[in-house]
């Protein structure tokens, strides 16, 4: 049993037969392309390095070591990931019971699919879930709006209605329907899982490492976002087999083990921090984002979508 959403395996290989059943949409109204939205670039915009810079303690937020999980390949490596409590609890807490149990030592990463993602886990194995791990949680695929003092960002989106940010991470969200979800940005992880209804235990997971998969979203529980040590994961030979999967085990990418900071002794515990997104010195960050200048650019794009505004992270 490969772990993998059904939804990402039927649009990556195209394989959605009800699509070609149905009559094409009608050709847009070139009239109308530009009526909705148009760029109203800033031409003095703050340079976002600058802004990151030159920011103050009070624009940053301490992860917490119980929601920051640490990956270590056996090769060497870290990568630490933040857990998205606020948006699925019930996996988050899974992947708690399963950091606390040990059941992830030894693993590996087994897929490597280029501009998509990176997945590791145990994949097809047997073995017993630790106690606590709920084996069939709820679809926590978004989460009621009320509660989110969400930022917007302020620029129209392809995949949902508003997106901002809210305590750091990338959200969209609907007014009407009440409903808030994390955005498949680059670095985000989420849980892989079967065909509906399964919705996955968090055992496996992957991380986005190309270019925003936003289809996703809705569909699948999205747990956090790699903090560090992306690049540990990206700089390996792509899977040949469909999907990226790696056909020999033994070109896996071994994993040592993964643990929460807070299993850590204090000598060896890494520490992050998240800039907070309800402050002047993000609203900085994205209008430079959005208006990028200088010596290089030659025309500010006056827009920016919420992929391209990743909430900067640092080690503290």
């Amino acid at each position: 049993m490969r772990r993998i959403a059904a939804y990402t395996a039927a649009l990556a290989l195209g394989s959605c037969a009800a699509a070609t059943r149905t009559a094409p949409p009608p050709e847009p109204d070139a009239s109308a392309r530009y009526t909705f939205w148009r760029p109203s670039p800033v031409l003095e915009a703050p340079d976002p390095n600058e802004t990151v810079k030159n920011s103050a303690a009070v624009d940053w937020r301490d992860v917490d070591p119980d929601n920051l999980l640490i990956m270590e390949l056996a090769g060497g490596g870290r990568v630490a990931i933040e857990l998205a409590t606020d948006f699925a609890p019930v996996h988050v807490a899974n992947v708690r019971a399963l950091a606390r149990g040990n059941w992830w030592t030894p693993s590996s990463v087994y897929r490597v699919q280029e501009n998509y993602v990176v997945q590791w886990g145990l994949n097809e194995s047997d073995k017993p879930l630790p106690a606590g791990v709920v084996k069939a949680p709820p679809a926590e695929y978004d989460r009621a709006l009320a509660g989110l003092d969400i930022r917007p960002l302020g620029f129209p989106d392809s995949y949902a209605p508003i997106v901002g940010h809210v305590n750091g991470w990338p959200v969209g969200y609907d007014p009407e329907a009440g409903r808030a979800w994390l955005t498949h940005c680059y670095g985000m992880v989420g849980v892989g899982r079967d065909l509906h209804p399964d919705t996955g235990t968090g055992g496996e997971l992957y991380a986005v490492i190309g270019h925003a998969p936003r289809h996703l979203d809705r569909n699948i529980a999205t747990i956090g976002r790699v903090l560090e040590g992306l690049d540990r994961l990206t700089a390996h030979p792509r899977g040949t087999e469909a999907l990226g999967f790696i056909k020999d085990p033994k070109n896996h990418i071994a994993i040592a083990r993964i643990r929460l900071a807070s299993q850590m002794p204090a000598a060896e515990r890494p520490s992050y921090q998240v800039m907070r997104t309800d402050t002047p010195t993000f609203s900085a960050f994205v209008t430079g984002r959005a208006n990028r200048s200088g010596t290089f650019f030659r025309v500010p794009a006056g827009g920016v979508d919420v992929c391209n505004a990743l909430v900067p992270t640092r080690r503290k």
